[in-house]
């Protein structure tokens, strides 16, 4: 990789993860009330859809050899080959989050469920793929070059450094409950980062953090904030199976 290229590309992770942690520059100038529809979802769909025209013209103007692996080949593979544990987990988790926020005393529209549960989602997959798995990963990769684990290096650094961006959505809450979200997340970013590389495609990982990541639609029936403990209880040792799962795969297959 060139110097260019990996200063841009550092340069365009930073700046992704900032866009999508703070809502800016759309909650500048942006803020829409409509139905039940929390506000701040607008916003952060909104800077989704400018990551993703930053990207287009970054990647095909200033990096043109960059390959993010969004792409066919390898798909359905993939998802028949790796994709089964992701989707018991994500099952698992949703039913840990209607076990934990009982009673579900929140009567939301149908729009909310769909923006909010849904439709949002869609959108943190893909941008948090993009820049976590398709641009990181690989920067850090091409920093241990030299390295014969540097695959390896490059999957843990990439999610332990996903694992701890989650920790600004708990903060205020308990230790535990911010450990157990660090810890959750590392497992799952393993999982992408091993999927991604085993397949070379982006689409995988993309769709797998979709479906676990609506495993949060409960929410959209509760006024609790934050995770119960049986929840976390449950859905902590899934994960870790999960990251244990995940690196088998890289130790067996290499």
């Amino acid at each position: 990789m060139k110097k260019r290229e990996f200063m841009i590309i550092g340069i365009l992770s930073v700046l992704f993860a900032w866009m999508e942690m703070t809502g800016f520059p759309s909650s500048l100038f942006i803020h829409i009330e409509v139905l039940d529809i929390t506000p701040f979802y607008w916003t952060l769909m909104l800077n989704f859809i400018l990551i993703g025209v930053i990207a287009f013209f970054a990647l095909h103007y200033l990096c043109p050899r960059w390959k993010l692996g969004l792409h066919a080949h390898g798909l359905m593979e993939g998802l028949k080959k790796y994709g089964i544990a992701g989707i018991v987990v994500a099952i698992v988790s949703g039913i840990a989050f209607y076990i934990g926020l009982q009673p579900l005393d929140a009567h939301p529209t149908i729009w909310k469920v769909w923006i909010e549960g849904i439709i949002y989602y869609i959108g943190v997959a893909f941008v948090e793929e993009l820049y976590v798995r398709g641009l990181l990963l690989h920067l850090i990769e091409s920093l241990f070059a030299k390295n014969k684990n540097h695959t390896m290096i490059a999957i843990i650094a990439s999610s332990v450094i996903f694992g701890l961006g989650h920790v600004f959505g708990v903060l205020g809450q308990s230790l535990f409950v911010i450990l157990t979200k660090v810890i959750w997340t590392i497992a799952m970013g393993i999982y992408f980062g091993v999927i991604y590389k085993k397949t070379d495609n982006l689409w995988l990982p993309i769709i797998l953090h979709f479906i676990i990541d609506v495993c949060a639609l409960p929410y959209c029936f509760t006024t609790i904030q934050g995770y119960s403990s049986i929840s976390l209880f449950i859905i902590l040792p899934m994960y870790i199976l999960l990251g244990i799962y995940s690196l088998s795969i890289m130790k067996r297959e290499g």
